[in-house]
């Protein structure tokens, strides 16, 4: 008999707290069978790592239904990197990859550090929301550098990527479907229109790369690719920065931890395995394959549950504690894999800059209030961090 779950991902005590019903599940099997969802959930550091790893599990895209009234949607992903499988998945890949290798990451540092000293200018000292002045614009001023996208246009970018983001949680409601298609229809409308003028008047940019290459010569993309591209890149990069600073700081804060000028990337790795921005991650069998001592049936889904694995006490000690300095630390919160994260070297760099400038200039950082959380269990992060620094 295979083993089963009723974790329900909508309860609004496993939002707000996933960790201690993750630990039940975890002491009763590695991977169970999740009736609510039709798919495996897995709940070990073993078992995620295998669902990433194995090439039998991929990312199949099917679209959303209904898919007429989804179009906008559906098309961002069906076009996107992130949802295919080798062979198109690398000719997806490769035209991007370039812009995230180590050169062009330390190229950006010192713009990354002219956004940060300029948003902390801004801020009140005595008390401040560092997610809404500071989380939130620093990584999506970033990425519009990477693009090519005016900083005018940053507002708007935010709010169309997260409308798409929520379509990701398990149960969305119509208002969310509704907000998500119309932003996806504006967000491809706005880069299309960027791609013609780039192909018109290129810059130094990765639009300008991506538009000025035939999609039928070697590393082109067509638009309908490229507007999926630059899409995801905004909304992974975004997304995930946001809420890796936001839930991180929180748990540094209440563990009173520093660290020291040396050791902040370790810090960073900590920030990324104890309270995991992405939660869930699903691939589809093509094959008959076996994880965590069940079968997976080709065609059924199964879904790698990070903060679950990056808790694992099997594989890091004292893992519900935050410890600054952790080291080694191999959490799952980038991937493994063909799907590791493209932009993990920008990500890192963002956010040891990030959080270098701001205990720098507010060493006596403590909290202001109680964090309000986005009330989302795949997107895990905080609408509001108050923090005071005097």
């Amino acid at each position: 008999m295979r083993p089963t779950t009723t974790l329900d991902l909508t309860d609004p005590d496993v939002v707000a707290d996933p960790y201690p019903h993750l630990a039940v599940e975890r002491a009763r099997h590695p991977v169970a069978w999740h009736e609510a969802t039709q798919r495996w959930l897995t709940f070990d550091h073993p078992s995620a790592a295998a669902v990433q790893r194995d090439r039998r599990l991929g990312r199949l895209w099917s679209d959303r239904e209904p898919a007429a009234y989804l179009e906008p949607f559906n098309l961002l992903h069906r076009n996107q990197m992130m949802e295919n499988e080798p062979p198109a998945h690398t000719r997806l890949r490769r035209p991007v990859a370039a812009a995230f290798n180590r050169g062009h990451v330390e190229r950006l540092r010192p713009r990354v550090r002219s956004i940060a000293a300029g948003l902390l200018d801004a801020v009140d000292p005595a008390g401040f929301d560092v997610v809404a002045e500071y989380a939130e614009p620093l990584p999506v001023l970033v990425i519009a550098e990477l693009l090519g996208v005016p900083d005018d246009r940053v507002t708007s970018l935010r709010d169309w990527s997260q409308a798409i983001v929520r379509m990701y949680e398990p149960a969305p409601s119509s208002g969310v479907v509704a907000a998500a298609v119309s932003a996806a229809d504006d967000f491809a409308a706005y880069v299309r229109a960027l791609v013609a003028e780039r192909r018109e008047r290129p810059t130094d940019d990765l639009v300008s790369d991506l538009a000025v290459r035939p999609a039928d010569e070697p590393g082109g993309l067509s638009d309908d690719e490229i507007v999926a591209s630059v899409v995801l890149l905004l909304n992974a990069g975004h997304e995930a920065s946001v809420n890796v600073l936001g839930n991180g700081l929180v748990a540094m804060l209440r563990a009173g931890a520093r660290p020291a000028a040396d050791a902040v990337p370790l810090a960073v790795e900590e920030m990324l395995r104890f309270d995991s921005a992405l939660q869930l991650f699903e691939r589809t069998a093509t094959e008959a394959v076996e994880v965590g001592g069940v079968t997976v049936a080709p065609g059924e889904r199964i879904a790698a549950l990070l903060g679950a694995a990056n808790r694992d006490p099997a594989v890091f000690g004292d893992a519900d504690t935050f410890v600054v300095d952790r080291d080694p630390n191999p959490h799952l919160a980038f991937g493994v894999g063909v799907h590791f994260c493209l932009g993990a070297p920008l990500a890192r760099m963002e956010l040891a800059e990030s959080l270098t400038a701001l205990l720098d200039r507010f060493p006596r950082l403590r909290p202001a209030g109680d964090p309000v959380s986005r009330g989302t269990f795949v997107l895990r992060g905080h609408r509001a961090v108050p923090v005071s620094g005097v």
